[in-house]
């Protein structure tokens, strides 16, 4: 027994030799050649757990986080770069989406199988509207004031009506939900579904479906982001490390491309044309729009960072990742090629 514990200690010692001089990150490792370089890691409060969905209020300078894991809703503001506020009781949030024009805040409350109301000055949870069997991802269509919800697994997509804080419908989409959004060129509710294949386009008034696309080459469908300007969609499939470009005029895809092992969240930067693609790999990929075309700027690898948030006017792109030394962080990133 006692040779064993030798060979067992030996052992663990050399792991832990080398684990610890292994990089944070690839980014960090050949800084030189990635596409983001670092601002600042700011602490965040809780456990060193998983983070879900963000939501960026531009114009009130704020960052909503959802420390799923955690139960909590973190409130940054991003003119300080100073978390102002850490919401409890959000249990398992997966979702977040800000509304400034409502002074609401909406979030899955997915344990609860719930959406939570937020006022946005008080902080405080107004009511929560449900049930819903797996709020996940959330839109907000502006012309009806209704906010969408991935129901993933209820293979639906909610519907709450923001002046009643009530829900008026679920709509079957015949497969799991992915990302839900708002596409203000069409006024219409894009979803991806999953199993299916498709991108589901939403009446946000009537709550019908008004045709169903195809994605070929595209599996499990997931994350979405919007080119407004260019009316185009990117919409990464989860079960093929895909990534598509699909013109949302002729509703056909343009392009496809390899992206990182289980790509989750997508975000898109309409005044320098770039999108982010985060992956549970952890590996985040970072792409050029020209014309109507993408090309790759490059990869790198972060632990956990599969949620990405970019701002638009300051070209900061934010990534909470839940276990850096032991405790949650916020990373700040821009495009290397910027001063």
């Amino acid at each position: 027994m006692k040779s064993k514990h030798r060979i067992y200690i030996s052992i663990f010692i050399c792991l832990t030799a080398f684990f610890a001089m292994a990089p944070v990150s690839s980014l960090e490792q050949d800084a030189s050649t990635a596409p983001l370089k670092i601002v600042a890691d700011i602490p965040l409060p809780g456990p060193a757990v998983r983070f879900d969905y963000q939501s960026l209020d531009a114009q009130n300078g704020r960052l909503y986080i959802a420390h799923m894991n955690a139960d909590q809703l973190v409130v940054f503001d991003t003119r300080t770069q100073k978390v102002i506020a850490n919401l409890d009781d959000f249990k398992r949030v997966h979702g977040v989406i800000a509304v400034p024009e409502l002074r609401r805040i909406y979030a899955s409350v997915t344990g609860e199988h719930a959406i939570a109301v937020v006022d946005n000055q008080t902080l405080h949870t107004l009511t929560k509207v449900g049930p819903i069997n797996y709020p996940d991802g959330l839109a907000y269509a502006p012309r009806v004031k209704r906010v969408f919800v991935s129901d993933e697994h209820g293979n639906a997509d909610a519907v709450v009506d923001t002046a009643s804080n009530t829900l008026v419908a679920s709509i079957p989409l015949g497969g799991g939900a992915g990302n839900t959004v708002y596409d203000p060129v069409s006024g219409h509710i894009l979803v991806a579904v999953h199993a299916v294949n498709l991108l589901i386009a939403i009446d946000p008034a009537s709550a019908k479906i008004l045709d169903r696309y195809p994605l070929p080459g595209i599996i499990d469908p997931h994350g979405i982001a919007l080119d407004s300007s260019n009316h185009l969609a990117f919409v990464a499939g989860e079960g093929n490390h895909s990534l598509a470009v699909v013109d949302l005029n002729a509703m056909k895809i343009l392009s496809t491309h390899q992206v990182g092992d289980d790509p989750d969240v997508l975000a898109f930067d309409p005044g320098l044309k770039r999108l982010y693609v985060s992956a549970e790999s952890g590996t985040v990929f970072a792409f050029q729009e020209s014309g109507r075309e993408l090309k790759l700027l490059g990869q790198f690898q972060m632990p956990h960072a599969h949620t990405v948030a970019v701002d638009s006017r300051t070209h900061l792109i934010y990534f909470p990742l839940e276990n850096v030394g032991g405790h949650p962080l916020l990373r700040i990133m821009k495009p290397a090629d910027l001063p």
